[in-house]
């Protein structure tokens, strides 16, 4: 990867982050999303979103990610908007849950330090 596509990569992970967070007005959204990494295609022209939702409730977790599906079209207008390349990358949102996964070990830690386990 070169340093300009690895540069491209983590812009678009900040912006995108920051368009569901501050431009994104759906209901539907509830709980933490978290980018958590942008896979990109060699020609910048396709990009693998690869976010994670942490909600305790499995129903908006599902929500959030029709969601996140819905408003995809306005993503990447905003996306077009703040970052000038030649064409603004299609979108592809996968979920993660490495978020979830993260706090379970977490806890599992703290269960352990505090001798429960």
């Amino acid at each position: 990867m070169t340093l300009r596509n690895e540069r491209i990569r983590k812009t678009l992970m900040k912006e995108i982050a920051d368009i569901i967070q501050r431009e994104i007005r759906d209901p539907r959204i509830s709980g933490l999303v978290s980018i958590v990494d942008v896979e990109m295609s060699q020609d910048n022209s396709f990009a693998k979103i690869i976010y994670s939702v942490f909600s305790t409730d499995a129903e908006a977790k599902e929500k959030t990610i029709e969601a996140l599906n819905d408003n995809k079209p306005q993503i990447r207008y905003e996306l077009g908007k703040r970052i000038r390349l030649r064409h603004t990358p299609d979108l592809k949102f996968i979920a993660s849950d490495t978020l979830e996964k993260g706090s379970e070990v977490t806890n599992l830690i703290n269960k352990i330090s505090r001798g429960e386990l």
